[in-house]
């Protein structure tokens, strides 16, 4: 184990937050990656060491021990040799960033962490039987506002790796099976030297399978699997929101060699509503109303999700009240209920006739100050103001 001091290493404080300690990292693996740096003892050190860091200090149960007894407090999380790579658990995490700016180079060379770690994050995963599981698929469905709010069921065709119907899946002939491959017994792996790595690649010979079908299946090509169309009845529940993400297990693509198909995730777009607008589980609503019904008071029919209710507007009501009626948003997908708030907007009138502005003027001329409130209160500030 490194016996430095992580915070030093990654160049932050002992207060750093989670994000800071990532961002930190990437900054520092970058440097030193051994992609960058091929031949550099030096660089390939100092990548373990803020590799071990990370490790540690993005751990909270870790970083705890740590920030308590240092060094000592974490040894026995990578036993007696100290940190090694398999601890390291964020190959997942980071896969992506080294591939973006060390992979893809040609020749086969992938990044240091698709080396490390048998593939990574982005590697196929694999079953006992060398079989790689199917890939999740993702689609997208755009719903109405009220279908969010009670629930649908849309009809999807998705274009898919389906499980071979001449084979059934194992990728070989009738009569025929796979037999191990000798050159990795079945492993899937060998292991090669490169720098200070030991490090596992997918065999050449089954191509990370661990088996070798010498009659593969004609349809399929010794896949266990081929492309098809297949259609889709997916229920969406009620209360889902924007943005929701529905799980489908088992209809993403079909895995080789008889392994588990992968799972497909829905994607929901709602749709915005002309007249509702959802903040959470609350529904917010406008409604206009007439100067005589904001100054006499009135009941007036408002529309909700589930129906409409009647409404009472208290005398003098100003404009942008805001009315909350309760129980009346949306349910969600636990069960719990939001509220619908209407706001009340006073609407001038326009295209008065000769008869009914002279009856506005002998109504504005009959009020006394007590009638308009805000309006002499602000009138009078005015006045302060201009006095200074």
């Amino acid at each position: 184990m490194s016996q430095e001091d992580y915070y030093k290493l990654l160049k932050v404080s002992k207060t750093a937050t989670a994000d800071e300690i990532k961002k930190a990292y990437r900054k520092k693996a970058l440097k030193y990656h051994p992609d960058k740096n091929q031949g550099d003892k030096h660089a390939e050190e100092m990548f373990k060491k803020v590799s071990e860091a990370y490790e540690v200090l993005s751990d909270e149960n870790k970083r705890r021990m740590y920030d308590q007894y240092g060094a000592e407090g974490v040894k026995q999380q990578f036993g007696a040799g100290g940190f090694q790579w398999n601890n390291f658990s964020h190959a997942d995490e980071f896969g992506d960033i080294f591939e973006s700016f060390f992979g893809g180079r040609g020749g086969g060379g992938g990044s240091i962490f698709e080396t490390l770690f048998g593939g990574g994050g982005g590697g196929a995963r694999r079953t006992r039987t060398g079989g790689q599981i199917g890939s999740n698929l993702r689609v997208e469905v755009q719903i109405d506002f009220m279908e969010s709010v009670r629930g649908t069921e849309k009809h999807i065709e998705i274009n898919k790796y389906a499980v071979c119907g001449k084979c059934h899946g194992t990728g070989a002939q009738e009569g025929c099976k796979p037999t191990t491959c000798r050159h990795c017994g079945g492993q899937g792996q060998v292991h090669v030297t490169r720098g200070f790595f030991s490090v596992a690649q997918a065999c050449p010979i089954c191509k990370g399978t661990g088996v070798v079908i010498e009659k593969p299946c004609h349809e399929c090509n010794g896949t266990g699997r081929i492309r098809k169309k297949k259609k889709l009845k997916i229920k969406i529940p009620a209360g889902v929101d924007n943005g929701s993400r529905l799980k489908i297990s088992g209809e993403g693509e079909a895995g080789t060699l008889s392994a588990p198909s992968g799972d497909l995730y829905v994607i929901i777009h709602v749709r915005e509503h002309e007249i509702f607008h959802r903040e959470g589980n609350n529904i917010i609503c406008e409604v206009p109303i007439s100067f005589p019904q904001a100054a006499l008071g009135c009941q007036i029919e408002v529309p909700t999700v589930h129906g409409k209710v009647m409404l009472k507007i208290p005398a003098g009501t100003q404009s942008g009240k805001l009315f909350r009626m309760k129980k009346k948003g949306v349910r969600d997908l636990h069960g719990y209920t939001g509220d619908q708030f209407v706001r009340v907007n006073i609407e001038t009138p326009t295209g008065l006739t000769r008869d009914q502005k002279e009856m506005l003027e002998k109504f504005d001329k009959s009020c006394a100050e007590t009638s308009h409130p805000h309006m002499h209160d602000f009138l009078g500030k005015l006045k302060n103001l201009f006095k200074k």
